[in-house]
């Protein structure tokens, strides 16, 4: 079988071709046989036959085999030699299951056979042209004609395709990039309560340290200590706790001490749960230890579930991949998760738990802080001078009321020093104080003396002196309370019992967090950071698998890569007026006449169409590389090192790239990534860490191929291909498109070349001098003297017409065109039906043995 003719890898839904013709290269049988096992999408069996036209009936149990198995249609492209005026055919290539192209010796000056037929067996191929074709072979006289073409050909250069190939994949494997970090606002619902280390709100009601528990007595007594402790601080901080012997029942340093040994007994107890049950796993035995300790855990949340993270990291996945992120942008973001989901256990909580509540901070809580009041020394001593001068005004009676109210503030500074709530009644703890009794003694006793010198002088009436003594007493008292206050609340706040109950949230909380986070969802939190991982490693892999693999095969066919050197241009020059040397459909005899060019305009003399990108798979007709070595058989032909050109009926249009081209080929990359991705999130499910990447890194490979295959083939305007019928490993069978073939840019976006030249290609009238006969002049005397017993198929990709800019375009063009759903290729096939004594028919027992 010539590969050289053959499609690499056939589009799901067109024709499976074979190769009849090469019997000593291939085995026959198993020729046929791997064409029935090339799957069909539909229930819908085409095959494109290429044969030699004198062997059609020793073949004849071949082509039974093909229409035996199911519904099967069958289009053979009989090859013949230029001596073959007649042609004989089985029952089997009959219509309307089957019909017979004759196409006589292919070669051109300069042409090689493979070349013509290559781009024919590409067109025919295609599901809507193969049908149309074969309902016309119906039409005519046997089901037999000879094929009349004029083919357009869009394409891009070398230059264009490997760069959009490159782009491509580019845009989906992007550069390296630091694994970066993640918070529970870019994730889903059950995938944030992983990372906000809050509490799901069916657990807010839970009681996680029973009041009958170690950790809940311990959490009680340090309570009540603390309650015990402000109790005090209330009652002695008023005139009560300075006046009246209140006092004596209140030890403020006693309960602090208190709070400070309970404080630190709950610190030990939670400290040793955690060491205790420290696993990155929970079970049944931690719960036991727990509950021995004092912690009793509640059974999972109804918010999240381990059979819940999978779906999630799957809708994640897809969100930032469909957000446009490559592949390593991708796995970068999922390995954050990882590792922030990753269970370490509850003893990596001790070091946050040293921090609340660490020896530092219970030191400082249990720490002798002195008593002071009366504010600065020189202002106490200046203010009880006043006052008691004030009270010394009372003539006569002032010599001893003025010294004696500078004796009432030193005796309450005194008493201040010996009420001090930093000294415990039976002075075991005492943080010692200093309260200004001397200098308001001295200040009180000098004022009072000059008080009473002044009244004696002054001689003010009885009642003036009662109202000073009155308002020094009162200021006095007044003065020693507010100052007894403020040096409570003040000792008070730099001892700040009140922490401890701070520290009991704090440490309630991280008890709370960790065991929600490390006990409960330590599972979930496993299989969240190992599927995450696991998934970042195979989209890391994958990005670089698709990396080399693009980088190796460039844009190239699948089996290799081609010879710069050769390059296509036109069999025929055009004349100055548009014409080359042909012959007339309205001459049957065989005079030569010229045919006319399909351009409307004239090509300028000498000018030749551009030439074909040298990876190209159709450029010279050829399905794979030319090799290195100079002489290499193309069907009978020697291609040796230089130009080959392209049969007279195909043009080929060359351009730089669409602006949607590069956009197209990621998003269909993209799509397969996430099709291949649908089929790992099982495995990750059961054991992220016995995924083999390497199956994956196979299909991403065949999807690459797939992708660049049509890049080749019509520059990627046919979708994806769908799954239906496709079986492993064929085609990339789990492949589908995510968006509708009308969606797709028109093949101008992708190509850049404008279908102008295809429209006026397919005018609605008639014109059999449009076309170039696949046959010489020495054949028309076998061809039909009707005209009109001729049928015609005219075709288009539907990507050329798609989008608002082509609706004009299209106008005026036959209403019988074929849109079909693939191919680079738009042109017309007349089919010229043979005289009727041309053709014979053999029947089954005629026939011989293929």
């Amino acid at each position: 079988m010539s590969a050289r003719v053959l499609p690499e890898r056939p589009l799901p839904g067109h024709a499976v071709c074979l190769d009849l013709r090469t019997a000593g290269a291939y085995d026959l049988d198993a020729v046929v046989r791997a064409a029935l096992d090339a799957p069909q999408p539909g229930g819908e069996r085409r095959f494109l036959v290429l044969d030699e036209a004198d062997r059609l009936v020793a073949h004849q149990l071949l082509y039974e085999r093909l229409s035996s198995y199911g519904p099967a249609h069958i289009v053979c492209l009989a090859v013949g030699v230029r001596g073959e005026r007649t042609l004989s055919r089985t029952l089997t290539l009959r219509p309307p299951a089957a019909g017979v192209l004759w196409v006589f010796d292919t070669a051109e000056d300069g042409v090689p056979g493979e070349a013509v037929l290559r781009p024919l067996v590409d067109v025919l191929s295609t599901p809507e042209v193969f049908d149309a074709v074969l309902r016309a072979l119906g039409e005519v006289v046997h089901g037999v004609a000879v094929p009349a073409v004029r083919v357009l050909e869009h394409d891009l250069t070398d230059e264009a395709r490997a760069r959009a190939w490159r782009q491509s994949v580019e845009g989906l494997t992007g550069p390296d990039v630091p694994a970066g970090t993640v918070s529970a606002e870019q994730v889903p619902g059950p995938l944030a309560l992983l990372l906000d280390e809050g509490v799901p709100r069916s657990l807010s009601d839970h009681r996680w340290l029973p009041a009958q528990g170690r950790a809940g007595l311990r959490l009680a007594a340090c309570d009540e200590a603390v309650g015990d402790a402000v109790d005090g601080y209330q009652r002695i901080r008023g005139a009560a706790g300075l006046l009246t012997g209140v006092g004596r029942t209140v030890d403020l340093p006693g309960d602090i001490e208190r709070v400070t040994g309970e404080l630190e007994r709950f610190r030990a107890t939670v400290a040793d749960a955690f060491a205790a049950a420290g696993g990155s796993r929970l079970t049944v035995e931690h719960r036991g230890v727990l509950r021995d300790r004092g912690i009793e855990l509640p059974e999972m949340p109804r918010e999240i579930s381990r059979t819940g993270i999978v779906p999630a990291l799957r809708d994640h996945t897809h969100e930032l991949i469909g957000k446009g992120l490559p592949l390593r942008s991708v796995a970068a973001r999922l390995a954050a998760l990882s590792a922030r989901t990753a269970p370490v256990g509850s003893a990596a909580r001790l070091a946050r738990l040293d921090a609340i509540c660490g020896p530092e901070r219970l030191r400082r809580l249990g720490g002798r802080y002195p008593f002071t009041a009366g504010g600065s020394r020189p202002v106490a001593f200046a203010v009880t001078g006043a006052l008691a001068l004030l009270a010394g005004v009372w003539p006569v009676l002032g010599w001893v009321l003025g010294p004696a109210a500078g004796v009432l503030a030193a005796v309450l500074a005194h008493l201040m020093l010996r009420r001090r709530p930093n000294r415990s009644p039976d002075g075991r703890i005492d943080g010692g104080g200093a309260t200004g009794a001397a200098p308001r003694l001295i200040g009180g006793v000098l004022g009072g003396l000059v008080g009473a010198g002044l009244g004696q002088f002054l001689g003010l009436p009885l009642w003036a002196g009662a109202v000073a003594l009155t308002v020094s007493l009162m200021a006095i008292v007044l003065l020693a309370l507010r100052d007894w206050s403020r040096a409570v609340d003040d000792w008070w706040a730099r001892a700040d019992p009140e922490e401890a109950w701070r520290i009991l949230r704090e440490v309630q909380n991280l008890v709370v967090t960790t065991a929600v986070h490390d006990w409960l969802f330590a599972e979930v939190r496993h299989h969240c950071s190992a599927g995450a991982g696991a998934v970042a490693r195979l989209l890391r892999g994958l990005a670089d698998t698709a990396e080399a693999h693009g980088q190796r095969a460039s844009y190239l066919p699948p089996d290799g890569p081609s010879e710069e050197g050769f390059r296509t241009e036109s069999a025929v020059p055009p004349d100055p007026d548009g014409a080359g040397p042909s012959w007339s459909w309205d001459e049957w005899e065989g005079e030569d006449d010229l045919w006319p060019d399909m351009d409307e305009e004239p090509a300028p003399p000498g000018r030749q169409p551009a030439p074909p990108p040298s990876g190209s798979p159709y450029a010279s007709g050829r399905s794979g590389p030319f090799e290195r070595d100079p002489a290499v058989s193309l069907g009978g032909v020697s291609a040796v090192s230089g130009p080959v050109p392209a049969p007279a009926w195909l043009e080929r249009r060359y351009g730089d790239g669409g602006p949607l081209l590069v956009d197209t080929l990621v998003g269909d990359l993209v799509a397969g990534t996430l099709l291949i991705l649908d089929r790992c999130w099982a495995g990750v499910e059961r054991d992220p860490g016995a995924m083999a990447p390497g199956v994956h890194e196979q299909r991403i490979v065949e999807l690459l191929d797939d992708t660049r295959l049509r890049l080749e083939r019509d520059v990627a305007a046919s979708p994806p291909p769908r799954n239906e019928g496709l079986r492993e490993p064929d085609a990339l069978s789990g492949l589908v498109a995510l968006t509708d073939r009308s969606d797709r840019p028109d093949a101008a976006r992708l190509t850049g070349v404008a279908p102008d030249a295809v429209a006026r290609l397919l005018l609605a009238d008639d014109d059999p001098g449009r076309t170039v006969a696949l046959c010489g002049p020495e054949h028309l005397r076998l061809l039909s003297h009707d005209p009109i017993a001729a049928r015609q198929v005219r075709f288009v990709p539907e990507a050329m017409r798609r989008g608002a800019a082509g609706d004009d375009v299209w106008r005026g063009t036959a209403e019988d065109v074929v849109w079909t759903g693939a191919g680079r290729h738009a042109g017309i096939l007349r089919l010229v039906p043979l005289r009727a004594d041309v053709v014979h028919t053999v029947r089954a027992e005629e026939a011989g043995e293929p």
